[in-house]
């Protein structure tokens, strides 16, 4: 795996003194003192001189193990072990296999490693579920995952967004010398501005906090005043010689920064950094008062675990305490980030996964076990570094997925259902066997569904859009229920629909009386419902052929009111087409105040003028 990740997260060395001999001494060096690139070349060298043997094939295989070049690892580890090896190269040879999707060829290797350190916890979880991979690749997607365009062709990765910036870090700063681990500059910490069309400002780098060694991904407090972030021990002075071989090893510590008139200032170490181990990756709660961080500090259950340590309200710090394993493993944990609500996501390649490093969640409080996301956050590459920011949806990871370390957005896959409920709008009775139609803002069918025995239709559907419901059930009015842009969960449409009651004699259809407003041609909500009637018992028998009469009071005018009701005439014979009933198949005419209900001349009521605006319905054929 690469030294970008890695010097913020683990260091995995792991030589035989034994095999080493006067042939491999140079490549030795470089190999322990990271610089992996040249290691490699040196090994080769060896290789092309006919002096390889199983210990420089396995030197070989965890120099690209540590570049993450899962190719060339699986092709060495498959060299490296024709001689015996080590349990823990047989693991790791595994975990390349799976990276390059060859997973019942990782399982053989699987089981000579459980074989081999049969107590190991990543042994026993294999034993218990060797064949998980094709649940891992059902479960259900949580994320939506796209590349952003803030990465650079070098190394990027450990997004996290406060506020409206995004805090990462990268090795897109060319410096006079590179790194030896992977020939890539140093890493520096990068600030870039998120816009509220969801682009990126250039990124740039925050000079206060860097140094000439590594920098690595931050975390601030809830007021933006203090932050916490990873970089190299050196930067204390902290490390450790060996004089045999002229080496000076250094960890990654953990620093705290605070704002002052704008500038990052007062940087200081942690007190529980150590010339002995790393400590790195940090994430404070939303109270500021605990600090997530991962550490192969003693007391650790793996290679590198996550702790968390308290933060007092005087500025000093409790003892770091292990998050035991439940959430640690024998294999690596880090890169921790803890929501708001105290859901710890973290990285991993010790819990069962797709390869290489994946990504967990787990609810810290009701302590449960971690959770695979699964895809497409979760990759046989290397995943990691998930961050979220709650307010704005929306958060970030980091994959070499394409071959580089990225910085990915990652948004939730919203999960949202519209359940309707169909009943019978005057007696209340759920009906079953409605016909339910759903359709999107444009009015095209999505999808159509029967009502069950409790009159219920659930549609799964996407969130932010807005859809309408469309009803259908023999016997009643036609209905449409539209539904706002859904933000997430359920939504209930209570479907009530009208039944059909109207009369049919020999020579009209009688509806409710179909009214207007005064001086009004439009039609109204309540004739609309009434029409729909008509519609239905028009659409149930093809050979009816209907005459529409249109009438008005005796106010205004006698041309003025005819010239009214044919308005009105027009209005309803085409709300009747609209509905899909052919033209040929009705017709209207007005006939003013001629034909009035109730002949009460200029003496009326409003009631009685309301009955005299009206429209009758005749039987044509």
């Amino acid at each position: 795996m690469k030294k970008i990740k890695l010097i913020l997260f683990f260091i995995l060395v792991s030589t035989s003194l034994l095999a080493q001999n006067r042939d491999t001494k140079v490549a030795d060096q470089l190999f322990d003192r990271f610089e992996y690139v040249q290691a490699v070349q040196e090994y080769l060298t060896l290789v092309e001189k006919e002096r390889a043997d199983g210990y420089v094939n396995k030197q070989l295989g965890d120099c690209y193990y540590n570049m993450y070049n899962t190719k060339e690892a699986e092709k060495w580890y498959a060299q490296a072990i024709k001689s015996n090896q080590d349990a823990e190269t047989y693991y790791r040879y595994a975990q390349m296999l799976k990276s390059n999707s060859k997973y019942e060829l990782a399982n053989v290797q699987m089981k000579i490693f459980a074989t081999k350190s049969p107590k190991d916890q990543r042994a026993i979880e294999f034993s218990k579920n060797p064949d998980y991979l094709p649940k891992l690749i059902d479960k259900e997607k949580l994320f939506d995952v796209t590349v952003l365009d803030i990465n650079s062709d070098k190394s990027d990765f450990g997004a996290v967004l406060y506020n409206d910036v995004v805090y990462f870090a990268s090795a897109r700063n060319e410096s006079e010398k590179n790194y030896g681990w992977n020939d890539e500059p140093f890493l520096d910490l990068y600030q870039a501005t998120y816009n509220a069309d969801g682009t990126y400002s250039k990124p740039t780098p925050i000079a206060a906090l860097n140094s000439k060694f590594h920098e690595g991904p931050l975390t601030m407090s809830k007021d933006g005043n203090t932050i916490y972030f990873s970089s190299e021990s050196f930067n204390e002075k902290l490390f450790e010689k060996d004089k045999s071989k002229k080496l000076k090893y250094g960890q990654v510590g953990l620093f705290k920064a605070v704002k002052a008139n704008g500038e990052w200032s007062d940087i200081s170490p942690l007190p529980f950094n150590s010339k002995s181990y790393s400590t790195s990756n940090p994430s404070m709660n939303s109270d500021d008062n605990m600090l997530y961080f991962s550490s192969n500090m003693p007391g650790s259950i793996g290679g590198y675990d996550i702790w968390k340590v308290k933060i007092n309200n005087n500025g000093s710090y409790g003892k770091p305490e292990n998050l035991g394993d439940k959430i640690n493993t024998p294999g690596d944990e880090g890169f921790p980030f803890i929501t708001n609500d105290n859901i710890l996501y973290f990285a991993s390649n010790g819990l069962t996964g797709f390869g290489g490093l994946d990504i967990f969640s787990a609810d810290l409080n009701k302590n449960t076990l971690p959770i695979n996301v699964g895809k497409p956050v979760n990759t046989e590459k290397d995943d990691f570094a998930f961050t979220f920011n709650k307010e704005k949806n929306s958060g970030y990871l980091s994959s070499n997925r394409s071959g580089d370390d990225n910085i990915y957005a990652s948004v939730p896959v919203c999960e949202a259902q519209i359940v309707t409920v169909v009943k019978n709008s005057k007696t209340g009775v759920l009906l079953a066997n409605a016909r339910v139609v759903i359709l999107d803002d444009k009015n095209n069918v999505i999808e159509t569904k029967i009502s069950n025995d409790k009159g219920e239709v659930v549609y799964d559907v996407e969130c932010q859009k807005a859809y309408a419901i469309e009803v259908y059930k023999d016997g009643f009015v036609t209905k449409s229920f539209p539904v706002a842009n859904i933000k997430s969960g359920k939504v209930i449409i209570d479907a009530s629909i009208d039944p059909i009651d109207v009369i049919i004699t020999d020579t009209e259809i009688i509806l409710n009386p179909i009214y207007f407003e005064y001086d009004k041609s439009n039609i109204t909500k309540q004739g609309a419902a009434e029409l729909d009637k008509l519609v239905y018992v028009m659409s149930q028998n093809d050979k009816l052929v209907i005459y529409a009469k249109s009438h008005t009071d005796s106010r205004g005018s006698d041309k003025y009111n005819l010239d009214l009701s044919e308005r009105r005439a027009k209005s309803t014979v085409q709300y009747v087409i609209s509905k899909g009933i052919s033209a040929n198949r009705i017709t209207g005419n007005g006939f003013g105040e001629s034909q009035p209900k109730v002949d009460c001349k200029n003496k009326c009521t409003d009631a009685e003028y309301a009955l005299n605006r009206r429209s009758e319905f005749l039987l044509v054929k």
